[in-house]
């Protein structure tokens, strides 16, 4: 039989989850995550919610003769960050839905 107490109950607590997950979202927007590639000579910083803050660039590595090396060197340090911000995210978010796994969360 159908049980509205059980239903009511129910949707209360999907409320409450959905309560935690906004909250620990918008938590992660202002965490900001740094990495860095070539010893340091490329930093990047992105946002637990994954929006790139800073690229920074040591001129010493800059070589016009390797464009390619330091293209490398950003886009293994953004990588980096990503990776960062999404272990971060799947950390927060899952204590939060007890580790359940939840379409559109990103983790």
């Amino acid at each position: 039989m159908f049980d509205p107490k059980l239903l009511r109950k129910a949707q209360q607590e999907a409320l409450k989850l959905q309560e935690r997950l906004k909250k620990a979202q918008e938590q992660l927007a202002q965490e900001e995550i740094e990495a860095t590639a070539g010893g340091g000579a490329v930093r990047v910083v992105i946002t637990g919610d994954l929006r790139v803050k800073s690229i920074r660039i040591d001129p010493a590595i800059v070589d016009p003769a390797d464009v390619e090396g330091l293209e490398d060197l950003v886009l293994a340090a953004v990588n980096q960050a990503i990776e960062k911000a999404q272990a971060l995210a799947a950390e927060r978010l899952g204590a939060v839905t007890g580790n359940l796994k939840i379409p559109g969360l990103g983790f």
